[in-house]
C-alpha cells in the first residue's frame, strides 16, 4: 500500500474512533439524566404488565396521572404537600415541597417529576399541572384507552356498555307501555 495512503487511511480511521468514544462517554454521562415517563399503573405492574420493566427505587422519573380527589394533605407548617395520583389503575403517593401551580386541584391532571423512594412513593421535585381539562397527554390517553376499552366504557360518553344497554332497555319499556 502506498505510504500516502496509509496515513490518510490511519487518520480516518483514528478520527472515527475519536468520534466514537466521544459520543459513547457522552451517552454515558446523559444517562444518568434522563427522565422516564411513567403512569402509576406503570410504577406498579411495569410497562405492558412486564415486571422487568419497573422502575427502580432511586431513579429519576416522570409521573402523568390524576391528583386523587380527597388525597391532597398539606402541611400546615411548611409548604410540604402529599397526594396520590392514579390513572385507571393503583395510585402512588407524591410528597413535595415547594409552591404548587394555580391550576393545581384535586381531579387535575398533573405531571410529577422526582426520585421514586419506594414503589409507591415520589419525592417529587417539580409538578407541573396542565393547562386545558380537555387535554391528556398523549402516553396517558393510549394507556386510558387501552384500559378502558376492555372494561366497556364507551370513549363519547363515559357510560358503561351496561349503562347503556339499561337505558335501551328502560326506553324500549316506556315504548312498550304507550
Amino acid at each position: 500500500m502506498n505510504p500516502r495512503r496509509k496515513s490518510r487511511l490511519s487518520l480516518i480511521l483514528f478520527v472515527l474512533l475519536g468520534i466514537s468514544v466521544a459520543a459513547g462517554l457522552m451517552l454515558y454521562a446523559l444517562r444518568q439524566n434522563i427522565d422516564l415517563f411513567y403512569t402509576p399503573s406503570e410504577i406498579i405492574y411495569g410497562k405492558e404488565n412486564d415486571p422487568s420493566t419497573k422502575p427502580e427505587v432511586g431513579q429519576r422519573i416522570r409521573v402523568g396521572g390524576m391528583v386523587v380527589t380527597g388525597s391532597v394533605v398539606r402541611d400546615p407548617k411548611s409548604l410540604k404537600v402529599r397526594f396520590d395520583l392514579n390513572d385507571i389503575g393503583p395510585a402512588i403517593s407524591v410528597e413535595y415541597e415547594g409552591i404548587l401551580p394555580d391550576l393545581f386541584r384535586e381531579g387535575q391532571g398533573i405531571v410529577a417529576q422526582g426520585v421514586l423512594k419506594s414503589p409507591t412513593l415520589l419525592e417529587a421535585t417539580e409538578v407541573l399541572a396542565k393547562h386545558d381539562e380537555n387535554y391528556v397527554p398523549p402516553e396517558l390517553d393510549e394507556q386510558m384507552k387501552k384500559a378502558h376499552k376492555p372494561m366497556g366504557v364507551s370513549d363519547l360518553k363515559n357510560e358503561s356498555e351496561r349503562d347503556r344497554a339499561e337505558k335501551a332497555r328502560q326506553a324500549s319499556e316506556k315504548e312498550g307501555q304507550k
